[in-house]
């Protein structure tokens, strides 16, 4: 059978690398950063007829165009992202696209390439027959499996015509997401004196510390579980990266522990900064402070009735699929994009559990399948 069009173009995506090197330095420069997918994706929607730009946060690309109908119809963003995770430990040639099975295998097959390439088929059919009933915006932002700097470059860019609505084109099943958690990223340091290991009484060891606080903490995150929404279920804390010392001779001087909190509606960085303080004050662990505690990701809670939420139901109802709501685990840039004004809901092909994975894949019928819903979303369903 021959290759549709869109799965094509999801192919050529996935060949170009686009990783986030997420604040390492051993990523290798041929396949870091977005700057080859974005510049791709300007071409491309340049080709339909669309006046494509890149705009920059903090030396991260991110790609923009917008198609706009008669009128005063409402306004909806797409936003897929660009990067992906690295790609260690890959059990499979990460560029190089195969479909086995019915899937198509290559890092950012699922996360969120393939939601790109639904989109922007999607859209070219709808331009090609001049049935566009809503002006969408397409943006292929930097950043967001780190810090999220292209969808917020993305916000500044469109200052004072924000869109009336968006959807992130993580994947969801084709299941419309209107709630996740936030995403608080802490950075700890423990402090000590060096010293020869041949005499460890005359140091102070950083390491010996953080591994005090990573119990505090590990006591901590079971205690989050008290914290609950009757939506989104518990608080969430996970310790994802330690470091410290430089030789095994060497009592080491400094150590660092990076935390994964995932907050509810209503918290706030400051009050996940608050939690640690005490965490570690009850235990005495003054070698050990908060470098930076910061909001990578807002919260979502988007209402059934939101005008995103029916236009997708209507959509998905449409096609002759399931038009169900539900909440995630996982953090996206919706979240970001609400926390600025513009509501916004989660939806695209392929399952979270195959993102980030060592075999990352996506289900060719769904994709195909969200190509359909998303041309009937941008030809006015649910309006």
């Amino acid at each position: 059978m021959a290759e549709s069009r869109c799965v094509r173009y999801l192919r050529d995506y996935v060949s170009i690398p686009s990783v986030n090197p997420m604040g390492r330095e051993d990523i290798d420069p041929e396949i870091a950063g977005e700057q080859r997918y974005a510049e791709h994706m300007r071409h491309e929607l340049r080709r339909i007829g669309l006046d494509a730009e890149l705009i920059e946060g903090d030396g991260r690309p991110t790609v923009l165009a917008e198609a706009r109908t008669r009128g005063t119809a409402e306004t909806l963003l797409i936003e897929s992202h660009l990067d992906t995770v690295p790609v260690d430990g890959m059990e499979i040639d990460p560029f190089d696209p195969r479909i086995e099975a019915g899937r198509l295998y290559g890092r950012g097959a699922c996360d969120t390439k393939a939601g790109m390439a639904c989109a922007f088929e999607a859209l070219e059919r709808v331009l090609a027959r001049g049935s566009l009933r809503r002006n969408v915006i397409l943006a292929g932002a930097a950043d967001e499996e780190f810090g999220s700097l292209g969808v917020r470059a993305l916000i500044e860019q469109l200052g004072g015509r924000p869109p009336d609505w968006a959807i992130a084109t993580e994947p969801t099943r084709m299941q419309i997401v209107t709630g996740h958690k936030g995403i608080v990223l802490a950075y700890l340091e423990a402090s000590g004196v060096a010293g020869h290991s041949s005499d460890p009484a005359r140091g102070r060891n950083a390491i010996v510390a953080a591994a005090r606080a990573i119990l505090a903490l590990d006591q901590l995150s079971r205690d989050l579980r008290a914290k609950t929404d009757p939506a989104l279920g518990h608080a969430t804390l996970s310790i994802g990266i330690v470091r410290g010392g430089s030789a095994p001779n060497i009592i080491p001087h400094a150590a660092e522990i990076v935390l994964d909190r995932r907050v509810l509606p209503g918290e706030s960085a400051d009050l996940v900064r608050a939690e640690i303080e005490a965490c570690l004050a009850e235990q005495n662990l003054d070698d050990v402070r908060i470098r930076r505690c910061s909001l990578e990701k807002d919260p979502l809670v988007t209402p059934d009735h939101h005008a995103s939420v029916v236009a997708c139901r209507a959509a998905l109802a449409g096609a002759g699929y399931p038009a169900l709501t539900t909440t995630a685990a996982f953090g996206t840039d919706a979240g970001v994009l609400a926390a600025a004004g513009i509501p916004s809901v989660v939806l695209g092909p392929g399952s979270i559990e195959q993102a980030h994975t060592a075999r990352e894949w996506v289900d060719l019928a769904e994709v195909e399948a969200m190509v359909g819903v998303f041309e009937r979303i941008f030809e006015g369903a649910g309006a």
